[in-house]
């Protein structure tokens, strides 16, 4: 953070702004939605009462009174036909299946404030109770021991009368009902008005409040943010020695003193680099000289290797030529001394010759730009049995191969590389038993990983590494003869090819060498080998 002069007061944060406003927005919405809330409650509890308890009770006060109609028509036809099944409708209202008006009156008691609602149920079905205990149970009681020709005409009008009565008293229950059901329709349609009232006050309030936020965001926010975005893109233009100012609440007048120190801090850092500029262009000539120098350098250091391998070829030829025929012409008629010093410079000579010849194949790697192909493993093989078939024969050696794949890459690098990784696994074997070398394969990816698997000696972990480099022995060369490249040839080939090689510690005796070739029809891998024909 820019430190303030003293004495400056920090601008209000935009955090507490942003806060007030939003807790104001809060209070009041919140407010609101209580009344509207409370509104809402009111109204359903009014609609559920006008909907469900008054419904209910005036259908059951008109099932209650159609069932007394039927009862006084039942017993008219019982009185005029004497048959009992006219009587059922009447034995059913006796019995009293359905509720009665009062009933029906304390279902809805908590919704009136008076007594007429209850006192004119209680009055129909007093009403009721009295027209049949005083009218219609003598009449049945007459029918059914004189018969209905004993039945007068003043009595059938007097139960006319009598029911009218009934009728009555039901109506007057039914008109209280309907006052209850006028009062609670009018409590229904004033708390609607009142929610729909705060309904609309809520979007009023929301619609004032989404309107502070935008114009409080635009003024605390938004231009301020546009001026430190102008300051910004001014220095970012390259002007910057234009100042950046600040403005608006306290987060964004610290983040425009945060820029302005950026901008100083750039600018120093600017006159800084343009002053080591020069610098470093000379720099860069001198290193770009001195870059071609080591180039040439480099190529003169590949082109001495592969001349100096093959020009030493001539020389040690004659050398070699010359002591074998002085010992072949010569041997015996020396001192035993003599022939010893001369046996020494034909083995010298030899093994100087094998060492030339594979430090030159050594350098070939990577110079002779071959064609590559898709390999058949099997006749890389095939070939390598061929050339190695009188050190197969003389050692007993067994070579299998267990679906040996195609690979991409070079045949003659390729056959070179089996024939050294077997010819090391028969050189090496164990004397007390008949080599046995196995070649095997097996798909990861794009990539083939194989392996040469033998049962001789073996390699100590500790030396598995170092065999792959160059002129390295781990046998004194009266044992086992060699120049202490193969390996690191079969290395530089490996890699080549883009894979890696290693060894493998076996399950039991012998060694266990694996390296990695490109599938065909796999993205070819890039060579990791050093330049052309540089030894490594």
């Amino acid at each position: 953070m820019t430190a303030r002069a003293p004495g400056a007061r920090r601008a209000v944060t935009l955090r507490r702004r942003i806060s007030w406003l939003l807790a104001a927005a809060a209070v009041l919405l919140g407010i609101v939605l209580v009344a509207d809330g409370v509104a809402l409650g009111r109204l359903l509890a009014v609609q559920h009462q006008v909907t469900d308890q008054l419904f209910d009770a005036r259908v059951a006060a008109d099932d209650h009174f159609a069932a007394l109609v039927d009862a006084e028509t039942g017993l008219r036809g019982y009185a005029l036909t004497g048959d009992p099944a006219t009587l059922e409708p009447y034995d059913q209202a006796r019995a009293g299946s359905g509720s009665t008006f009062t009933e029906v009156a304390d279902r809805i008691a908590d919704l009136t404030h008076d007594d007429a609602l209850r006192s004119s149920a209680v009055r129909a079905d007093d009403v009721a109770q009295d027209w049949f205990v005083s009218y219609a149970e003598p009449l049945v009681a007459q029918v059914r021991s004189d018969g209905p020709q004993s039945v007068t005409n003043a009595q059938v009008e007097h139960g006319k009368e009598r029911f009218d009565e009934v009728r009555a008293a039901v109506a007057a229950f039914s008109d209280e009902l309907s006052n209850v059901r006028d009062h609670e329709a009018a409590e229904l349609d004033r708390w609607t008005r009142v929610a729909l009232a705060s309904l609309v006050v809520m979007g009023v309030v929301g619609l004032v409040a989404g309107v502070l936020v935008w114009v409080a965001l635009r003024r605390w926010v938004t231009r301020p943010v546009d001026e430190l975005a102008r300051d910004a893109r001014a220095v970012a233009s390259g002007a910057l020695d234009s100042p950046v100012t600040a403005h608006g609440p306290g987060e964004i007048a610290d983040l425009a003193g945060d820029v302005e120190a950026m901008r100083r801090a750039l600018r120093d850092q600017v006159a800084a680099v343009e002053r080591s500029h020069a610098e470093l262009v000379s720099v860069n000539e001198r290193l770009t000289a001195q870059t071609e120098e080591l180039s040439r350098s480099n190529r003169d250091l590949e082109q001495f290797a592969y001349v100096a391998s093959h020009d030493l070829q001539e020389p040690l030829r004659k050398v070699a030529s010359f002591t074998q025929l002085l010992q072949k012409r010569y041997g015996g008629q020396l001192d035993e001394r003599a022939d010893q010093y001369i046996e020494f410079a034909v083995d010298g000579a030899k093994r100087m010759q094998r060492l030339v010849h594979d430090l030159l194949g050594f350098s070939r790697v990577g110079r002779l730009g071959g064609e590559v192909t898709d390999v058949p493993l099997d006749r890389v093989l095939d070939r390598t049995l061929d050339d190695l078939g009188e050190l197969v024969r003389e050692t007993g050696a067994r070579v299998e191969a267990d679906g040996l794949p195609e690979v991409r890459g070079e045949e003659p690098l390729l056959t070179q590389l089996v024939q050294n990784l077997v010819g090391n696994a028969i050189k090496f074997r164990s004397p007390d038993r008949a080599p046995v070398v196995r070649l095997s394969a097996r798909r990861t990816g794009d990539l083939w990983e194989l392996e040469c698997r033998d049962n001789g000696i073996g390699i100590d972990p500790q030396y598995a590494d170092r065999v792959f480099v160059i002129f390295q022995r781990l046998h004194p060369k009266d044992v086992y003869e060699g120049t202490g490249i193969g390996l690191a040839l079969c290395k530089k080939i490996v890699e080549f090819h883009g894979g890696e090689i290693w060894i493998e510690q076996p399950d039991g005796p012998g060694t266990s060498i694996r390296w990695t070739l490109p599938a065909v029809g796999a993205t070819p891998l890039p060579p990791t080998l050093v330049p052309d024909g540089a030894l490594q």
